[in-house]
């Protein structure tokens, strides 16, 4: 793993908080954002998912696109592409058409499992690791990729 420009901790104690959290991300986005969400199973990292929706105005409540590998919303300002790529490896990333995905400048980039598309990745990006505390608890520990997502990440920070 790369160093990050920035980083940052942030504890959450149930899943309302965890999606409030999320709508702090996505209220300082603009589109064009990729977020890495890595964690086990149960983490949050769709919880964390459905507030970013949440904040930019999606009508309808993301799932799992464990199945689908990608789903699309619509929101008010923004679009959200939720990728899950729990059940694939490296070698499954050929002609899926993920690269269009990082370049959309109308988008916020959302990738559950992201391991077997790293690669694909530009530099610039948040990595988010959640941690399974007790109870509902959990820990965000964000890492900003690049000088665009340390502002973003120092944007949030001054949110709270």
């Amino acid at each position: 793993m790369k160093t990050p420009q920035y980083s940052s901790i942030f504890d959450t104690s149930g899943p309302a908080e965890t999606a409030a959290l999320a709508e702090r991300f996505a209220r300082n986005m603009s589109g064009g954002e990729i977020i890495l969400l890595y964690g086990p199973i149960g983490a949050g990292k769709t919880v964390f998912v459905k507030g970013l929706a949440a904040a930019i105005g999606v009508k309808r409540e993301p799932v799992s696109a464990s199945f689908s590998l990608m789903r699309q919303y619509r929101g008010a300002r923004l679009r959200l592409c939720h990728v899950d790529l729990f059940r694939l490896e490296e070698g499954d990333m050929d002609n899926l058409g993920f690269e269009a995905l990082l370049e959309d400048e109308e988008a916020i980039l959302a990738i559950e499992w992201p391991g077997p598309m790293e690669s694909l990745l530009p530099q610039d990006r948040l990595e988010i690791n959640v941690d399974l505390l007790d109870g509902d608890r959990r820990r965000f520990t964000v890492a900003a990729m690049g000088r665009t997502s340390a502002a973003l990440l120092k944007a949030v920070e001054e949110s709270i």
